[in-house]
């Protein structure tokens, strides 16, 4: 969910008539061992076999591919969090733009992006931009998936942390308490973004919920 690090999405669409079926299998193994080790804390590696895995979904697959978009998102997350804030802010920005421009302005797709921006905005210290563009995506995903959505809570959760990195711990900790009651009426009392509430709201300073 939300932190230090969005989850890279590991995926490269193998999709059916595309050229050379191979070539888009071994760009699919690059994405994924570039994901790999990204999620292993090798940021730097991460990083240069993203990029080489970018140029080659842009190659062979076109700068509006489903493939070539997913890996762009991914070399800005990974920019962002290996502390090229400013690089890979300015790739996620252009990632947004491209899905929303390709795929839609409220495909879950783009809303993915969408909330790793806000996130990145956040943890580069621009709280304004992040409580704007949080409570945007918050509030799509709420209309597109549900209130109680996995991705909808994921969202709840960041527009709670830019509410309480701009200084108002009272939004923050309302829109929590909201959260984490419908998490616990929709799903199991040990399901990761429940605990990922929970443990946000301790960390904001709201009492433990006991259960």
């Amino acid at each position: 969910m939300d932190g230090s690090r969005q989850p890279v999405r590991a995926g490269v669409p193998d999709r059916s008539g595309a050229p050379d079926r191979g070539s888009l299998h071994e760009l699919a193994v690059r994405n994924a061992r570039a994901a790999a080790l990204f999620s292993a804390g090798n940021a730097k590696e991460a990083i240069d076999l993203f990029e080489d895995t970018l140029r080659g979904c842009r190659a062979l697959l076109g700068r509006d591919h489903h493939a070539t978009l997913t890996v762009a998102g991914n070399l800005g997350v990974a920019r962002m969090s290996a502390g090229k804030r400013r690089d890979g802010i300015h790739l996620i920005a252009e990632n947004v733009a491209d899905r929303s421009r390709v795929l839609g302005d409220e495909d879950p797709r783009t809303l993915t992006a969408r909330d790793a921006l806000a996130v990145a905005y956040r943890l580069a210290g621009d709280v304004d931009d992040a409580v704007e563009l949080s409570g945007q995506v918050t509030a799509q995903r709420r209309r597109v998936l549900g209130p109680t959505h996995p991705d909808t809570l994921t969202s709840r959760m960041g527009l709670a942390r830019a509410q309480a990195a701009a200084g108002d711990l009272e939004a923050a900790t309302a829109l929590l308490s909201a959260a984490v009651q419908d998490a616990e009426q929709a799903l199991p009392p040990r399901h990761p973004h429940l605990s990922a509430l929970v443990e946000c709201a301790e960390a904001i300073g709201m009492t433990r919920r006991e259960g």
